[in-house]
């Protein structure tokens, strides 16, 4: 499998208590979760389903 890299931005969302997580080189991701450990797991499963 080919190892691919992907830019995403994350900024903790103060009024909603979540982290969120956008991409340009990822169409269609947004993401939320309350820790940045659920964050990156997410990111995990997302981004394979988006791609």
């Amino acid at each position: 499998m080919k190892q691919m890299t992907f830019k995403v931005q994350a900024f903790w969302d103060a009024e909603a208590e979540v982290w969120v997580t956008t991409s340009k080189d990822v169409p269609g991701l947004v993401i939320e979760a309350s820790t940045i450990e659920v964050l990156t797991q997410k990111l995990r499963e997302m981004i394979p389903e988006l791609i």
